[in-house]
């Protein structure tokens, strides 16, 4: 079997789907993203589009180890977003070509549901807390926030009590059964993350996410003092490489590794064997589309240590009841039942794209940017 093609649709809201194509009629699909800039990652998968055709897609770690080491400039969300997507579709082929799920290739699996948790909407604290109480009725055991505002390297301490109040309205609304999280979103920089960590420790959340951007991980340190919650990060982390030193300081209690960002099924399947290692657990970022989605629940479904799935079920467009699930043939693949999906037992990723609507989607491609926000004396900051 070789490859014969790639192609590349861009989908909205923000996603960039990828279809590898052999000369057997097996193809298989992968989700290469860098949220904001679609454009620069197709033209860098294009890149190796001479590469891969006539290559075999079943020796999937030979042609990841040749597209790493055979890149001098390697590492970074371009080329490893790169490499993901690519390697995703691959592990599809590789799924549908032996008719198993990837979980099963990987190592037989072992689970059978992943639990999954939701974001609540943006917006008042009303309208957060009705989300919550929604979401609750619909079973989900674990939801996440994110402070609101933007916030300078030294703030007010009034910023501060706002998220506090915020969570403890959260917590109430929705009891004990149910865990908060909160995701600093890289947001907050050390002096303040250690204020927010200091004042959100008695409500005892399941974890804080990205206190500090990645490329500050020495703060984790600080932060510890003062907060005994677990600390996870990763989404900014492309590799095992970027990892290692967090992972060897004892930094990060979850790791959170991007499918479609951290090359892809392959690596993340190594982030997570290294995070058991240290007795650290796994729960991989995934804010995108359903083919990122299922290529974490089959990684999910192989990791003895992955402890729950993010998705993005509703939290980009509110529009319809699921508008993750529309490129799907098959939406009805991931059965969601008390906080937890099912593992698809469908060849590959087990999804069933519908190519006719992702074809015509990409007649309209998205112009997605993420917000540009400033702080109160005009200077720009993280979102």
């Amino acid at each position: 079997m070789k490859i014969t093609d790639i192609k590349l649709y861009t989908v909205p809201v923000r996603f960039l789907f990828l279809k590898i194509e052999t000369d057997e009629g097996i193809c298989g699909w992968g989700e290469p993203l860098v949220e904001g800039r679609a454009d620069t990652v197709r033209a860098a998968v294009l890149e190796w589009k001479d590469f891969l055709i006539g290559r075999d897609p079943l020796k999937v770690e030979e042609i990841w180890q040749s597209m790493y080491r055979g890149a001098f400039y390697r590492g970074g969300p371009v080329l490893m977003s790169t490499m993901a997507g690519i390697d995703q579709a691959l592990w599809d082929i590789r799924g549908k070509y032996y008719n198993a799920p990837i979980h099963r290739l990987l190592n037989g699996g072992v689970k059978e549901r992943v639990m999954v948790y939701r974001s609540v909407c943006d917006g008042t604290l009303q309208e957060q807390i009705e989300d919550a109480k929604r979401l609750k009725t619909q079973g989900y055991r674990l939801l996440k926030t994110s402070p609101q505002q933007a916030m300078h390297y030294l703030d007010s301490f009034e910023k501060v009590e706002e998220v506090a109040q915020r969570i403890a309205a959260l917590k109430q609304a929705v009891g004990e059964e149910v865990s908060i999280a909160i995701d600093f979103h890289g947001r907050i920089h050390k002096p303040m993350a250690r204020r927010l960590a200091q004042a959100l420790a008695p409500y005892h959340l399941a974890f804080y996410e990205e206190p500090v951007l990645p490329e500050n991980n020495e703060a984790l340190d600080i932060i510890r003092t003062v907060s005994e919650t677990p600390i996870a990060s990763g989404e900014r982390m492309y590799s095992r490489w970027d990892f290692k030193g967090a992972l060897a300081a004892g930094r990060i209690d979850i790791l959170q590794p991007d499918l479609s960002h951290a090359g892809g099924i392959s690596e993340c399947m190594r982030i997570g064997a290294m995070a058991e290692a240290y007795d650290s657990a796994l729960a991989p970022h995934c804010p995108l589309g359903v083919i990122a989605f299922a290529a974490c629940i089959q990684l999910d479904a192989a990791c003895a240590n992955s402890v729950f799935q993010e998705q993005s079920v509703g939290i980009h467009d509110t529009s319809a009841a699921n508008p993750m699930m529309q490129w799907l043939k098959n939406p009805d693949v991931f059965q969601y039942s008390d906080g937890f999906v099912r593992v698809p037992q469908g060849p590959g990723l087990g999804i069933e794209i519908d190519e006719e609507k992702v074809i015509e989607a990409d007649k309209h491609p998205h112009n997605w940017k993420n917000p540009m926000w400033h702080t109160y004396d005009g200077a720009p900051i993280e979102w």
